[in-house]
């Protein structure tokens, strides 16, 4: 085993490894790091520059997965030059070493590729940032001894060992729970404990960190570990656990749910139109308001939080941005419900899918406050990538095939390993879930349309960044769909006991109009909705006539219309607007002084202050809407009259939020195949005129001139003044480019040099223009 001690390379660096790599290798690296290219750089030097910084190293470690992540570690902590095979009893691959080989040696040319190591004539190496990046912590092992103990001698390997050999069993205790990490641990109280910890410090296994603290070195840990990072080989990804449901029965349950879900969106923004719920003064919609929600839409709470969250995302809905704000549909409502079920399902999946919100964390805590739906605790922009990982990884699977949840999740931490566990498995929970209520998967496994929703590229390779992505058009993903989307029916089968069973989803109008007449009473294949005399009364209210409601039910239904929903059509119709409510503040007036006698008798409307001013008129203070809304909940049936004595309809109205504000869309070119050769290309281009201006420099005359400090420049000059000397200064022209003069100066003032050049003319320079100067030395 051997102890990392890095030495300075000689010869080469990371800025010559990249300069030495062909076109090939250089889009492979700018594919896998698109940041790098983020402004495009301006030569291979400034590329393998912005290749070592700190911010650029963390983004690529983050997208590490396990296997390379391990190696990484290992050749962290490894000492250098590395070779492979030097790296085989650190990752505890003895004994099966020429199996797994070829496994690390890939891992290793990936990272090289990706230019975390560099390659110089003695063996590779760490590029420098990487040990910050990973912090002294590798793998769970404590900080060096070094690091501990800065000056002190580092203990040898046998010394460690030795040193183990003879540990008494209570410092052997103290070991173990350190050995596999935290490395840090508090000092015991114990009379026993106390001597154990002495007696390791005594012997440099421990080191104190503190007044009650101590930290198990690096090179003791790797001794008790036997020369291993960690406990077990985990070099490849786990394989997914699947079972075969038939690519068939996929499609067709998710076309069955994504039609269920359009159903759900257009009962929502139907719902909000006509009541729209407040928003709240933090943002976003109240439990209770969620709630309302659930009940409309017949579904759980976390249900109709992703309805509404997918509503937003896609513009459907938003603040309208009045000065008491509420919730409410937009215009894009509008053309997206005149759309084809397969455009509407498109529009619906793509926001979800760059959505960077995450409905499952309604109601978790944040802080303080529970999440709201639609209010910032939801915002997450993690859970984007989340989403992608997770089908692209269904999509790795034959079509048909679906994934166990516990292996996906496994197989996503391998992917993931710098990811907090809890979050990380609450996000795979709340996309499977998701992509189950959206169609984008049939029983656990992935649908057709979502393999074209992944594009065709990602979805095969779950090593492609985000910003290597290319988004199928609209309509190709629209088209995958619709062939799976049960076609709409435009009829009901109405029944005795007051029910009309749909068969399937109902076209645009007629739909409409059984939202309107009637309550959804169960969901399924079939929807069953129930005429009742709330509806009835909701549709009159609307403006719809008796006749009008029996003709449309008569037309629309595949069965004779039954007595039972004739005689309640026409009772509601009968009674529908004998009370009429006007604003006095307000009067009922009635030609049944029977009914206006039963108001007046009637407890639960004592609140009202009802006074008869005639046999058939009533006064009250109260606003007329309310009065109605009162009434009606008393077991009357007014309705509101106008001032000329005519029935004011009084229909929902539906309500509209101001279009959302969308920002431009992003102009930035991919970071595709395309992209990177014409970058690799310029690069090679730059270099090329930089290796010509280093060979010009070469042979010029004279030496090298360094760029100095316009005071230091003027001091040197009036030296070589004193002294005789010549000098040679680098001049800056109107055009920027530089030229090179050996000069004599003369004199040096007011800012300018009075000197003779080279041939011996008098010529005068602005010191400004003088990018440095260097004594000529014979």
């Amino acid at each position: 085993m051997a102890i990392n001690r890095r030495e300075p390379a000689t010869g080469r660096s990371l800025a010559d490894d990249i300069r030495g790599r062909d076109d090939r290798e250089l889009a492979t690296l700018v594919l896998s790091r698109p940041d790098l290219a983020r402004p495009a750089p301006a030569d291979l030097t400034s590329l393998a520059a912005r290749a070592s910084t700190r911010a650029s190293v963390q983004r690529a470690i983050d997208a590490l997965d396990e296997g390379h992540l391990r190696v990484l570690e290992a050749l962290v902590v490894a000492a250098e030059p590395t070779r492979s095979e030097d790296l085989h009893p650190v990752l505890g691959l003895l004994g099966v070493s020429e199996a797994e080989a070829p496994t690390v040696r890939s891992l290793v040319d990936d990272l090289w590729a990706r230019a975390l190591l560099w390659r110089g004539s003695d063996g590779t190496h760490v590029v420098r940032t990487v040990p910050e990046v990973l912090g002294p912590s590798v793998a769970g092992l404590g900080p060096s001894y070094r690091d501990l103990r800065p000056g002190a001698p580092v203990p040898t390997e046998a010394q460690v060992r030795g040193a183990l050999d003879v540990a008494p069993e209570g410092a052997r205790t103290v070991l173990d729970r350190l050995t596999w990490g935290p490395a840090t641990g508090v000092l015991p109280t114990g009379p026993a404990g106390t001597t154990a910890v002495r007696w390791l410090l005594e012997r440099n296994l421990l080191v104190s960190v503190g007044s009650d603290r101590v930290a198990l070195p690096r090179e003791t840990g790797l001794v008790l570990r036997g020369g291993r990072l960690h406990r077990s080989v985990r070099l490849r990804a786990p394989e997914i656990t699947a079972r075969d449901v038939s690519a068939r029965v996929v499609d067709a349950v998710a076309g069955g749910a994504a039609s269920d879900l359009l159903s759900r969106v257009d009962e929502l923004c139907a719902a909000w139109g006509a009541e729209p719920p407040r928003v709240l003064r933090a943002g976003g919609l109240s439990v209770r308001d969620l709630k309302v929600a659930g009940r409309v839409l017949d579904v759980e709470p976390e249900r109709a939080a992703f309805v509404v969250e997918v509503s937003y995302a896609a513009g459907l809905v938003g603040d309208d941005g009045e000065i008491v704000p509420v919730w409410a549909p937009t215009p894009e409502l509008d053309e997206w419900s005149a759309s084809a079920a397969g455009h509407r399902w498109a529009v619906l999946a793509k926001a979800w899918l760059a959505s960077t919100r995450a409905p499952h964390l309604v109601g978790s805590r944040v802080g303080e406050t529970a999440a709201n739906a639609l209010g910032p605790g939801v915002q997450w922009p993690a859970i984007r990538g989340m989403r992608r990982e997770v089908l692209v990884e269904l999509a790795s699977l034959e079509p048909g095939m679906a994934a166990d949840g516990t292996s996906i999740r496994e197989r996503l931490h391998w992917r993931r390993p710098l990811r907090t566990a809890t979050l990380l498995d609450g996000g795979i929970d709340g996309v499977l879930r998701e992509a189950e209520w959206l169609g984008v998967t049939g029983r656990g496994a992935l649908s057709s349309p979502a393999r074209t929703l992944l594009g065709r590229a990602t979805a095969t390779d779950p090593s492609i960044p985000s910003s290597s992505q290319t988004q199928p058009p609209l309509d190709e993903v629209a088209a995958a769909m619709s062939p799976h989307l049960p076609a709409p029916v435009d009829h009901i089968l109405v029944q005795a006991d007051l029910t009309a069973v749909a068969p399937g989803p109902l076209e645009g109008s007629l739909a409409a109009f059984m939202r309107l007449a009637s309550e959804v009473e169960s969901r399924g294949g079939a929807t069953v909705h129930r005429f009742t005399p709330d509806s009835v009364r909701r549709t009159l209210d609307a403006g719809w006539t008796a006749a009008d409601v029996l003709d449309t039910i008569r037309r629309a239904s595949r069965t004779p219309l039954p007595q039972p929903l004739e005689y309640l059509v026409t009772d509601v119709a009968r009674k529908h607007g004998v009370t009429r409510v006007g604003s006095s503040a307000a009067y009922v007036r009635s030609d049944d002084e029977a009914v206006l006698d039963a108001m007046l008798a009637t407890r639960d409307l004592a609140p009202l202050r009802l006074r008869r001013l005639a046999p058939t008129v009533l006064v009250s203070d109260t606003d007329p809407r309310l009065l109605v809304d009162l009434l009606r909940d008393g077991g009357f049936s007014p309705v509101v009259e106008g001032r000329d004595g005519g029935v004011v309809l009084t229909g929902a109205e539906q309500r509209r939020a101001r279009a959302r504000r969308r920002t431009a869309a992003p102009t930035a070119t991919p970071v595709d195949e395309a992209f990177t050769a014409n970058l690799v290309a310029g690069l090679r281009a730059a270099e090329a005129s930089a290796d010509e201006r280093r060979a010009e420099e070469r042979a010029r005359p004279g030496p090298s001139i360094p760029t100095t400090d316009p005071v230091v420049t003027l001091a040197l000059l009036r030296e070589a003044m004193a002294d005789g000397h010549g000098v040679w200064i680098g001049v800056t022209d109107q055009l920027g480019a530089t030229t090179r003069h050996l000069i004599h100066p003369r004199r040096v003032e007011g800012g300018r040099v009075y000197a003779t050049d080279e041939a011996g003319r008098e010529r005068t320079w602005t010191a400004h223009r003088i990018t440095g100067a260097t004594l000529d030395t014979p």
